[in-house]
């Protein structure tokens, strides 16, 4: 080793040893075969254990930088300056690492005091506009906005809660909790029910209001709010907590009156329900029109055609019977026509009731004996009246609910069987009673028996709308009266219906 080498070597030597930087030697595989002390206790790892390590194990690029990783797993930025050696023994490459990390942190404190200049001068000319926005909102806002303090005193009462509440600001400010706006009722029950969300204790009053905006949890509900005048409207109101430097000062509440919003919605639940119900209506009147139709007519042109061949004089006996087949079959197409008629006029609303003073027993005796060609043989019928005559109803309407219950008491007992009408009136109401001893209705079928288009299983052979019994309800409905029903299956109906007279 010459002089001039030896020399170079003492002095890379003591630069290795004592240097203030971090300096690796690497062969040409990239495996470290020196640290110097420097950087040794820089990353934390003994000579023995960085010996042989991959350079890439200590140094890499991460978002474009230059990075080191410790023993500890912790990183910091450094710069990285590298040169290769010729050797005897190959290539051996040189590398000086410099953590940067202060004078990252400079950089980055120059451009956030930068950055914090740029946005105090937006700030500044923004705040104005912010104010200005705010007290817009504030005066002209459609929400009631109160803030109250920490002990719940209202401290602002903005001028649509004035408008909508009916209170001034001044009566409220420093004299009122927002309690003078609510429910106790209704506070004592969200009480309970934020006592069970929450599982623990939530007292009735401001707590109530207040307790989820202090935890920090979602706080929109539904409330009433009680207006100067003692009328009430419904509101979603929002409550949130006021914070200071991590305390709580206050809480502002923010309520929407949504009297027109569920105005609306009634609406529009009413508007669907009847939709609904007319669909349902011209969904089982096609049905029940093609089926009940089809019987009546199918008789009247048999009938037609029977009548058509019975040309000679002899034989007119035969053709009576199919003309008043005609005549019975046609009356059987106007009832369910009627029914169906009188079914769209109560659910328009458009049967107007008219009282009249008119003597009950004759009036009914002339609608049974309308009905006496509807008999089956040998069924009688018998009628008694009792007390006064007079009644004070709507005589129409009494005659359709007789012809329903009369028709069915015919329709649903045998031949030869007893149907008994008794009526009587009394100084303030009417009383009917058809009884007949017919197939009866079960327990369970009573319980829709007035539902329009219902009909029981039991009397699916027989010919009907379902839609009678629905017709009777109603009618004794606009006439503030009640049907009852009392059946034994196999023994019999009776029907039962009480009008009272108008009190004036």
């Amino acid at each position: 080793m010459t002089s001039t080498t030896q020399n170079n070597y003492i002095g890379f030597e003591v630069l290795f040893n004592h240097a203030s930087i971090g300096i690796l030697v690497a062969d040409s595989d990239n495996a470290i075969l020196m640290a110097n002390p420097f950087l040794l206790n820089q990353f934390g790892y003994t000579k023995e254990e960085i010996t042989g390590a991959p350079i890439d194990s200590l140094l890499f690029c991460q978002d474009g930088e230059r990075v080191a990783l410790r023993k500890d797993g912790s990183r910091f930025p450094v710069e990285v300056n590298q040169g290769d050696h010729e050797t005897p023994g190959g290539v051996l490459t040189i590398i000086y690492v410099m953590d940067i990390s202060d004078r990252k942190k400079s950089e980055l404190t120059q451009q956030q005091l930068t950055q914090q200049k740029k946005e105090v001068a937006i700030k500044e000319g923004t705040l104005k506009k912010i104010n200005s926005i705010l007290n817009s909102v504030w005066s002209n806002a459609g929400a009631m906005i109160i803030v109250i303090n920490k002990e719940g005193y209202i401290k602002w009462f903005n001028p649509a809660a004035e408008r909508i509440l009916g209170y001034k600001a001044s009566e409220v400010i420093d004299i009122y909790t927002p309690m003078m706006l609510h429910d106790k009722e209704e506070v004592a029950l969200r009480a309970e029910e934020f006592s069970r969300q929450l599982h623990q204790a939530v007292e009735p009053g401001m707590e109530t209001l207040t307790i989820k905006a202090k935890l920090n949890l979602h706080n929109e509900y539904e409330w009433l709010y009680l207006r100067k005048d003692g009328t009430s409207l419904p509101v979603s109101l929002t409550v949130s907590a006021i914070r200071e430097a991590g305390e709580i000062t206050g809480y502002i509440g923010i309520a929407i009156d949504l009297t027109r919003i569920k105005q609306a919605e009634s609406e529009l639940r009413v508007a669907l329900e009847t939709e609904r119900e007319l669909n349902e209506l011209k969904s089982r009147f096609v049905s029940l029109a093609s089926h009940e139709f089809r019987t009546p007519l199918s008789a009247i042109l048999s009938s037609v055609y029977l009548v058509s061949k019975y040309e000679a004089v002899e034989d007119a006996p035969k053709r009576g019977k199919h003309i008043q087949r005609i005549i019975s079959s046609v009356n059987m197409l106007t009832d369910i026509l009627n029914d169906f008629l009188s079914v769209g006029k109560i659910e328009e609303g458009k049967i107007q009731v008219r009282h009249s003073l008119f003597d009950a027993s004759k009036h009914i005796g002339t609608i049974i004996s309308e009905m006496d060609g509807l008999k089956k043989s040998a069924q009688q019928i018998y009628y008694a009246h009792h007390g006064n005559t007079q009644a004070h109803l709507d005589p129409t309407l009494l005659k359709h609910i007789v012809m329903n219950l009369v028709s069915n008491a015919i329709k649903f007992s045998p031949e030869g069987a007893i149907i008994s009408i008794r009526t009587q009136c009394s100084n303030s109401a009417f009383q009917l009673s058809v009884r007949d001893k017919g197939i009866g209705i079960s327990e369970e079928d009573r319980l829709h028996l007035f539902e329009r288009f219902f009909r029981s299983q039991h009397v699916a052979n027989i010919q009907g709308t379902g839609l009678g019994l629905h017709i009777v309800a109603k009618y004794a409905e606009l006439m503030n009266g009640s049907v009852s029903c009392n059946s034994t299956l196999d023994q019999g109906t009776e029907f039962l219906v009480s009008l009272p007279f108008p009190k004036n």
